[in-house]
């Protein structure tokens, strides 16, 4: 990564939050301010302040069009990133509402509070759907899982994590972290949770009912925020002791570790992991951009001998006893023909279907569905094509297959994409024309070969009348030489 960014804010930052869509803004919430920030501005290009005390936890909706914030008072606001004033106010937690998100649906928010309750919404009607009372302490972050709509999962103070389900009046699992709990991070396929409280990081296998798989102790103080990187390889988690650890999500161990200079609060990583933002008690902001990749300078390109070099000793003449060596010619295999070798058959199928080897040396075409279909391959090629390929596979077979000479292997091939097109039929209009094209050309062959075939009858008929006439003359040679024997062996 670059030289980081140093931008100051009003206060400590507790969320850091990155847009889901392009241009990857981020929103920052610090004391009663969220500020929308472009990823390489250090000026705020929005700012949202209609709030009376502290805002946390400003939240992006997948389509980057909405965000949500908890505030002190224990309200929360919904605001359109297009605009200034709240969308909507959603007003049932009696004290700080610390946790708010968007389930995946889009249309539902999840919130927590330090009044112990974790509240569901809805939000074209502005209005509470269910409201979870089992927490025992502060409820202080939480996430949505992606995969299910209804599932969301809140963390408390009481050392507890609680997975709720939207359809049910009570939690569904609820597993003992040991620390008050600061931080929690579903996994993308939405199998795995991790939870951070105190100096642990802990990894929970949520389908074998909150089993713990690994539990991480590389912090020295308490460990304040999780993110994961967009492949999900990589697990990081920011702490007070100014330190930001990066594990192997295969191993789980520290692969690298970021030193700042105060306690870090939150930790945000673009959807490209281009940029990674942190926030500090100070209400320091520090930026690090990933270092564009430094283009390779060509290397010069070496002295090229002279042209003697290259025609000294072509005209040696070899002596009787001398001993001619010849270099071996370098065979050069052509694409289709490596494709081939590697077994990949739909590939190669493109590579010979391509203008000018389709238009000038169609036996190589047909020569490669052969083999295709030699392998028993060739459906398997023909099959999962789009509207173009389809078309252009029609073309050259409604084109060639009246060549006596690829006709046996185009008629398998015609019948091959008859077969897995058929159920398609009727959807396009370009693939439906060549489908009749393809039939006319064929009526056409079938009514010339009939034609063939009564050439061909009267031709035999003529052949079979010539040879009888000559057979009868030679038999009128016969007897006459026999007569004129005996009329000679009497006299």
């Amino acid at each position: 990564f670059q030289t980081p960014v140093q931008i100051k804010e009003f206060g400590a930052v507790n969320k850091i939050d990155f847009s889901p869509v392009p241009p990857y803004n981020y929103a920052v919430t610090a004391s009663s301010r969220i500020h929308i920030y472009g990823r390489y501005s250090q000026e705020p290009i929005k700012t949202f302040s209609r709030f009376k005390d502290a805002a946390y936890c400003a939240t992006y909706r997948d389509d980057g069009n909405l965000l949500v914030a908890g505030s002190e008072e224990g309200s929360l606001r919904l605001f359109d990133i297009s605009g200034k004033a709240p969308l909507r106010q959603f007003d049932g937690h009696t004290k700080a509402a610390h946790v708010v998100g968007f389930l995946s649906d889009k249309y539902r928010i999840f919130s927590g509070g330090d009044d112990y309750s974790s509240i569901l919404w809805d939000i074209p009607t502005a209005t509470e759907i269910v409201s979870y009372s089992e927490h025992t302490d502060y409820v202080r972050c939480g996430c949505a899982s992606k995969v299910n709509a209804d599932v969301f999962i809140t963390g408390s103070y009481d050392h507890t994590v609680k997975l709720f389900d939207a359809r049910t009046k009570s939690s569904v699992m609820t597993i003992e972290h040991g620390q008050p709990v600061e931080s929690v991070l579903l996994f993308p396929s939405g199998g795995l949770l991790v939870s951070a409280g105190g100096r642990y990081v802990k990894i929970w296998d949520v389908l074998k009912g909150g089993q713990l798989l690994v539990s991480l102790k590389n912090h020295h103080k308490t460990v304040t925020c999780l993110c994961l990187n967009s492949s999900g390889q990589r697990l990081l988690s920011g702490s007070l002791d100014r330190h930001v650890k990066i594990y192997s999500t295969t191993s789980y161990k520290v692969v690298h570790s970021f030193n700042y200079a105060t306690s870090i609060l939150s930790l945000a990583l673009s959807p490209e992991d281009e940029t990674i933002v942190v926030g500090m008690t100070n209400g320091v902001l520090n930026v690090k951009h990933r270092k564009l990749e430094e283009r390779k300078e060509k290397p010069r390109k070496k002295r090229q001998p002279a042209y003697r070099t290259y025609v000294k000793g072509r005209t040696y003449m070899p002596k009787q006893d001398d001993f001619c060596v010849s270099k071996p010619v370098k065979r050069v295999l052509r694409k289709y023909d490596k494709l081939l070798k590697s077994f990949h058959s739909s590939k190669a199928l493109d590579a010979v279907l391509e203008p000018p080897i389709r238009l000038y040396t169609p036996e190589v075409t047909v020569a490669v569905m052969q083999e295709l279909h030699r392998r028993g391959t060739l459906r398997s090629a023909l099959a999962g094509r789009d509207e173009k390929q389809i078309n252009l596979l029609l073309t050259f077979v409604a084109r060639r297959v009246i060549e006596p000479r690829f006709t046996p292997i185009l008629v398998t091939v015609a019948d091959m994409i008859t077969d897995i097109y058929q159920p398609v039929v009727g959807q396009s209009a370009i693939v439906d024309r060549q489908f009749l094209r393809l039939q006319e050309a064929i009526g056409k062959e079938i009514d010339y070969q009939e034609e063939l075939l009564e050439v061909l009858g009267m031709m035999d008929t003529l052949f079979a009348t010539f040879t009888k006439k000559k057979a009868t003359c030679l038999e009128e040679n016969k007897s006459n030489g026999l007569t004129e024997a005996i009329e000679t062996n009497t006299s």
